[in-house]
């Protein structure tokens, strides 16, 4: 085998996978898209938001059990589980993920699209928890969000392949336990409260009350240091020091370590290296972005021309894919 293709953030743009899979020399066999010599890894977020999240998780699902592919798990695979999964009577509520406006916004295409179709609804959760966290294998690592290493060995000692279950499931949403907190480093990665009263209005509608933080500055001194998302930091907190809190729960992922593949972050633009052994894939597919894939061959150091992607069309909600496999 010659390498991985690592692929972000799906976010239900099926069509859009197909034609990426296609551009890297992979072709359908048996329903399967393969290649002679790689292998795909997914970088989880498969689902919600996007025009045909059954196609690209049925894509993605059946490369991984014919061993096509590999995949981890994403924030949004999580979501999903959490909200059709009921609370223990201890929790004081009837679902682990809570029914809100906010929760039930984001899941809302993915539910519209599986609607008819309960019983592969039912079966693609049931694969959702069977999917790892987290991957080390051939020389690089892939996490959806941020690489932790002391809280990915204290999942290994639980879970030493890095698979969770419901009991783990239904403790991580509880804020404090030490389940969450693995949990949401390695899906969510890291954030930093704004302070009180202040917001920040995203360009998909959301309003946060925190930012995302990356992990590779070696020394940060700032906010500006380690925000790392599409949406600017407010007035002139970009240059608000660092507290001794805010620093000592950001983790940091050194130049010496493997090469390291994330998605989860919303990046725009054309795809680029924000470190020499890290690349982030996620850029915005969903939101008439760039699909994008890393061709991994073996290297330590990256290489920025071994991007490919695909522009995400705004006609694809309303075009058919005529490459489109059956679902059913």
């Amino acid at each position: 085998m010659e390498g991985y293709d690592l692929i972000g953030d799906v976010h239900g743009c099926g069509a859009t996978l197909a034609a990426l899979l296609e551009r890297l020399g992979y072709h359908q066999r048996g329903g399967v898209y393969r290649h002679p010599r790689r292998k795909v890894i997914f970088l989880g977020d498969l689902i919600d938001r996007g025009p045909r999240i059954r196609l690209a998780v049925s894509i993605a699902r059946r490369m991984v059990e014919e061993g096509e592919a590999l995949i981890v798990m994403g924030n949004h695979e999580i979501n999903a589980l959490a909200y059709h999964h009921r609370a223990p009577a201890a929790l004081g509520r009837e679902w682990l993920r809570e029914h809100t406006p906010r929760h039930n916004r984001i899941v809302r295409e993915t539910l519209e699209q599986y609607r008819d179709h309960p019983q592969e609804w039912d079966e693609t959760l049931a694969w959702f928890l069977d999917i790892p966290l987290f991957l080390e294998c051939d020389g690089l690592r892939v996490v959806h969000a941020c690489w932790d290493q002391a809280r990915i060995d204290e999942l290994r000692r639980s879970h030493p392949e890095g698979r969770i279950d419901l009991d783990f499931l239904a403790a991580a949403v509880c804020h404090g336990t030490r389940e969450f907190e693995i949990l949401d480093r390695l899906t969510r990665g890291s954030h930093i409260t704004l302070p009180e009263g202040v917001q920040i209005h995203s360009g998909d509608g959301f309003t946060r009350r925190s930012f995302r933080t990356h992990f590779w500055a070696r020394r940060p001194r700032t906010w500006g240091d380690v925000v790392f998302q599409p949406d600017n930091l407010p007035g002139e907190l970009e240059r608000r020091p660092l507290s001794a809190a805010e620093s000592a729960c950001l983790t940091h992922y050194g130049p010496e370590q493997p090469p390291l593949f994330i998605g989860h972050y919303w990046c725009e633009g054309i795809p680029a290296l924000p470190a020499p052994n890290i690349a982030c894939l996620d850029y915005s597919a969903v939101k008439f972005g760039r699909l994008v894939a890393y061709r991994w061959s073996g290297e330590t150091r990256l290489d920025a021309n071994r991007f490919v992607w695909v522009r995400v069309p705004r006609e694809e909600r309303a075009r058919p894919a005529p490459w489109e496999i059956d679902v059913d």
